[in-house]
């Protein structure tokens, strides 16, 4: 057993106790905490608290809204009051790049999330445990993501219970439905549902599944062809539109099962802004395009936009989304690493969590004069600055935007300016 105050966090946003020469990684606990250890397991070379109790609260504590709280994984940090989460995201993104930026925070901090991935498992519906690959929590609400939550949760286990479907087994690899995507159009009020299952549905089963889902703009079904543990499949229309739309100010984006977007669309705005200000000149290469979030709203300031992407259906969006918008944005197919990048003013990069890797080089050898990196990785940023960004560029400004309230994470904007 081990008992100490809480002086810091992971870079992960654990509590990080100092006991008996031991380093000891708290979930759920912050600075300023007492915590007693009870029992520790080790994973990827850490001791991590799996049984402890809280023996004197921190003054950074606030309440938890959500009865899930301590259990959940999803908001490791709602026992911390907002102004504080703020806080400590500057730091440890700092204590990481080195950068000290302004932090925006989001302006819903509550159902702010646009998408949730609900686990439809024989242990219950909801989210995973935390660090409990196969625990998951029964969830009666989801704060951070929708008010309707018990609505959509109570229609999947009606919908469960009259077509005898059964939830997937995660110990054992089996069964039926595997999870249940909802997205929401913050702006629009639309709603689509997807269903991924590892069957195909009957008529009198997708008969049951209109009637209980009656309520969406869109309803898809798609069929999982694989026991990985993801939200992903084969997604075929079963009624209604083949999208959900969603409006960030003047600009309006299709959805679609398939399409990743971000997650807050309350503060979509805020970080869509600091690309903008930090866009400099006319022509601009989109360079992780997706679905054209960046792209397009850049292109309705009057930017001549070029985008490419390396998933067809991403680009297929891209040019959608473009189009009913009325502005002009070229998004092709191709990798990043592989483009050959000509006459443009600035680059924009919003690369996967591993980072640009070979496409560093690219920008470094391209001589073009602005980069705007975006990122929630900011070690994955540092790694492509130091060992290729650096050579060519100098950081002229960075803003950290809160897409995540209640997690450790947060997104990043950094301008790099070519050196002389």
């Amino acid at each position: 057993m081990f008992e100490g105050r809480i002086q810091d966090l992971s870079d992960d946003g654990l509590g990080m106790l100092e006991a008996d020469g031991r380093r000891i990684y708290v979930p759920f606990a912050y600075p300023g905490d007492v915590v007693r250890v009870k029992k520790i397991k080790r994973r990827f070379g850490r001791r991590i608290a799996r049984d402890f109790e809280l023996v004197e609260e921190s003054p950074l504590r606030q309440t938890p809204r959500c009865p899930h709280f301590g259990t959940c994984g999803g908001c490791l940090w709602q026992g911390l009051r907002y102004g504080e989460q703020l806080r400590l995201k500057s730091e440890i993104f700092e204590r990481i790049t080195g950068l000290t930026a302004e932090i925006k925070g989001s302006p819903k901090i509550w159902g702010f999330r646009n998408v949730s991935n609900f686990i439809v498992t024989a242990e219950g519906t909801g989210l995973k445990k935390h660090g409990n690959p196969l625990g998951v929590v029964d969830l009666k609400e989801c704060l951070i993501f929708s008010k309707r939550t018990p609505e959509y949760l109570r229609a999947l286990r009606d919908f469960l219970e009259e077509t005898g479907l059964k939830p997937w087994n995660l110990k054992d690899k089996t069964d039926d439905v595997h999870y249940l995507q909802v997205r929401e159009g913050k702006f629009t009020g639309e709603v689509m549902v997807n269903l991924i299952a590892h069957v195909k549905p009957s008529k009198g089963v997708l008969e049951a599944f209109r009637d209980y889902f009656s309520f969406a703009n869109s309803l898809y079904w798609s069929l999982k062809r694989d026991d990985r543990d993801d939200p992903r499949g084969e997604a075929e229309l079963v009624a209604e539109e083949h999208y959900i739309r969603e409006r960030i100010e003047d600009v309006t984006y299709l959805l679609h099962p398939n399409s990743f977007f971000q997650t807050n669309s309350y503060a979509l705005s805020l970080l869509l802004k600091a690309v903008e200000r930090f866009t400099d000149g006319e022509k601009v290469l989109d360079l992780y395009s997706g679905v054209g979030t960046f792209g397009v709203w850049l292109a309705r300031r009057g930017f001549s936009v070029e985008g490419i992407e390396m998933n067809p259906f991403a680009v297929e969006m891209a040019s959608r989304n473009a189009e009913i918008n009325g502005v002009k944005a070229t998004f092709r197919v191709g990798r990043a690493e592989d483009t050959q990048i000509g006459n443009y003013d600035t680059v924009i990069v919003d690369p996967p969590r591993k980072g640009l890797k070979e496409a560093a080089d690219l920008l470094v050898e391209s001589g073009v004069e602005n980069l705007v990196y975006v990122s929630c990785n900011p070690r994955a940023f540092k790694l492509d600055y130091e060992k290729h960004l650096e050579k060519a560029y100098r950081i002229e400004g960075a803003v950290l935007i809160d897409m995540f309230p209640h997690t450790p994470q947060v997104e990043a904007v950094i301008e790099l300016v070519r050196r002389r």
